[in-house]
């Protein structure tokens, strides 16, 4: 894939991860997919930099170590109070590259005033080579997550030489309505397959297996009250805070 506009590159690395299916969340058991989701994938993009002007779109994703997992018996805690006994399934000793880039959200004309490319792109920069603006998570918040910068692609990966692995049906991500238009929150199906160690995206609109989920209306914000302005917050990278 060529290298786009706007475009980020980070490597993602941690102990543990727990990319949950919401099939497989039955019973209050947890059990992670082989590879993170399109969404979880976003999410971890998020923390690094975001701003509700902006649309995060994963182009891909590399494999870099062997796909291991890990049972766990964990002690949840429930809702009426105490806790439970259940059985965790996680990945082990994770590392992936991830190659990024953003789209400015035209669901949120009233937002046009913060679609400024040059600052939003040198912000997400300067957030991936601190190790991004929020904590980062693997999936579920005990899976502590590390970023670092990269060029995507450099450096020995376990699957290089593997020329195709598939994964069956798996969730892509979630559709929320201030970035499809729609009010309605869906979910998103398809069928992954990796290829040398690297996975290509297809872009959310391209799911054709699309399930509406319940309605659900946009969060307003407004410039200079529920959002930081970005020369506010470029000023305070610029000072190395």
């Amino acid at each position: 894939m060529t290298k786009v506009r706007n475009q980020i590159e980070y490597e993602v690395f941690g102990d543990y991860a727990l990319f949950t299916d919401p099939l497989m969340k039955l019973g209050g058991e947890k059990m992670t997919t082989q590879i993170p989701s399109y969404s979880a994938l976003k999410g971890i993009t998020e923390s690094i930099y975001w701003k509700p002007s902006i649309i995060w779109v994963i182009d891909e994703v590399r494999v870099m170590k062997p796909i291991r997992m890990e049972s766990k018996g964990v002690r949840p805690i429930e809702m009426s109070g105490g806790n439970t006994l259940a059985n965790y399934s996680y990945l082990r000793n994770v590392k992936y590259q991830v190659r990024a880039h953003f789209i400015f959200n035209e669901n949120r004309p009233d937002l046009q005033v913060d679609f400024d490319e040059h600052k939003h792109h040198n912000i997400a920069k300067r957030c991936v080579e601190k190790g991004g603006r929020r904590d980062i998570f693997l999936g579920t918040r005990e899976c502590q997550g590390y970023v670092m910068p990269c060029v995507f692609g450099e450096g020995d990966g376990f699957y290089d030489k593997i020329d195709e692995m598939h994964f069956g049906t798996m969730v892509h991500g979630i559709n929320y309505p201030d970035e499809t238009g729609r009010s309605m929150l869906e979910t998103r199906l398809w069928q992954p397959k990796m290829t040398y160690g690297k996975i290509q995206f297809i872009r959310p609109e391209e799911c054709t297996l699309v399930r509406p989920l319940y309605e659900m209306e946009a969060k307003s914000f407004q410039i200079g009250q529920s959002m930081q302005s970005v020369a506010d917050l470029y000023d305070e990278l610029e000072g190395g805070e």
